[in-house]
């Protein structure tokens, strides 16, 4: 080996528009790039400003391109680097730039982040009022009906209540139904036994409602409370809050799929499957709707527009729930609403007197 031939790595050299490979070694005399062949000989030479050396992409292997067309090909990628380095190109391909960490992408994912949020805040809240608006009555009902096939599979299972306790529940549910906005057809009462749910009710969006015979037992006979409990639930569907919520999270999922890639089929659960429907709790504000949409129907049923009340005091009471946020994962808050109710209460009674 000449003094000044210096080593640079080890490859393969490709003959120009063929597929055939030498095994041979790079070397560097005086600036001149060789590639040359095990066995000594010189198979092809340039200067390094005429050579076309591809951009560093992780551990892909890089090319280096001749003039006469021929190609030496190395998985050595630092011995690259430092080739280009010594003959004064000390700037890395920019795809492998930005693999490595830098000041700059911290920047960048920050501003992706803010982005994000500033879109989660304005614009998704748009686009679900869109999406409901839009949403043809065949898509909560397909909702409903997946979602409860699949708790009655999992969680949910027949109810022990007797006839004459289901009877007066239902009475008490068609009354109210009867009062409500879209009427009593839009709406079906279905008892359950509560499983790990425990005692509960909620509706799904196409105004199907379940009660747990859980629930049922904690009122102590106190139906009333029952069938405000039910009003509450009539609100949510009425005010279309099952629907925002699936949106919502729908919305979520394609920006969690947008910053880290794919999350697999967790939109079509949402929207078809309605697997995911109960682990989605309202917001405050969409409670406290339904609250006094609870307060509203109960009076125009000629029932006890406040009964709804005395359920946040039996959770209170017999859950020990004193706290923000409530044992119920679906109605979080419990002393706060209670107050806000009677208040309501109060303040439409003083309407009526005005009226």
């Amino acid at each position: 080996m000449a003094s000044d031939e210096k080593p640079v790595c080890r490859g393969d050299w490709h003959p120009r528009d063929s597929s055939r490979s030498i095994p041979s070694r790079l070397v560097d005399r005086d600036g001149q790039i060789l590639a040359v062949a095990e066995d000594g000989r010189e198979l092809a030479s340039a200067a390094f400003s005429a050579l076309a050396v591809s951009a560093r992409v992780g551990s892909i292997p890089r090319r280096v391109e001749f003039a006469d067309g021929s190609l030496f090909e190395t998985t050595d990628n630092a011995a690259i680097d430092h080739l280009q380095w010594t003959n004064g190109r000390k700037r890395a391909g920019l795809v492998h730039g930005l693999e490595r960490f830098h000041p700059q992408l911290l920047v960048f994912v920050v501003a992706v982040f803010l982005l994000s949020g500033l879109v989660y805040r304005y614009a998704l809240p748009v686009l679900v009022e869109v999406a409901v608006a839009v949403t043809p009555p065949v898509v909560p009902r397909l909702m409903s009906v997946s979602t409860l096939e699949t708790l009655d599979r999992t969680v949910l299972g027949e109810t022990k209540l007797d006839e004459a306790k289901r009877r007066a529940i239902s009475d008490g549910f068609a009354r109210i139904a009867l009062n409500s906005t879209r009427g009593p057809s839009a709406y079906t009462l279905n008892f359950r036994n509560g499983g790990a749910i425990g005692p509960n009710a909620f509706a799904l969006p196409d105004g199907t409602l379940i009660i747990t015979d859980e629930l049922v037992d904690m009122s102590d006979g106190d139906t009333e409370m029952l069938v405000g409990v039910l009003a509450h639930e009539i609100g949510h569907v009425e005010l279309e809050h099952s629907l925002r919520q699936i949106y919502r999270s729908a919305g979520m999922a394609g920006l969690i799929m947008l910053i880290a890639g794919d999350v697999g089929d967790s939109v079509e659960d949402l929207l078809v499957q309605g697997g995911g429907l109960l682990a989605l709790s309202y917001s405050r504000d969409a409670e406290a709707a339904a609250d006094r949409h609870s307060v509203e129907l109960m009076q125009k049923a000629g029932y006890d527009p406040t009964a709804i009340a005395r359920f946040f005091e039996v959770i209170e009471k017999k859950l020990g729930d004193t706290s923000e946020t409530t044992i119920l994962s679906t109605h979080p808050g419990t002393p706060d609403r209670r107050k806000a109710i009677r208040a309501y209460e109060a303040e439409l009674r003083e309407k009526r007197a005005e009226d």
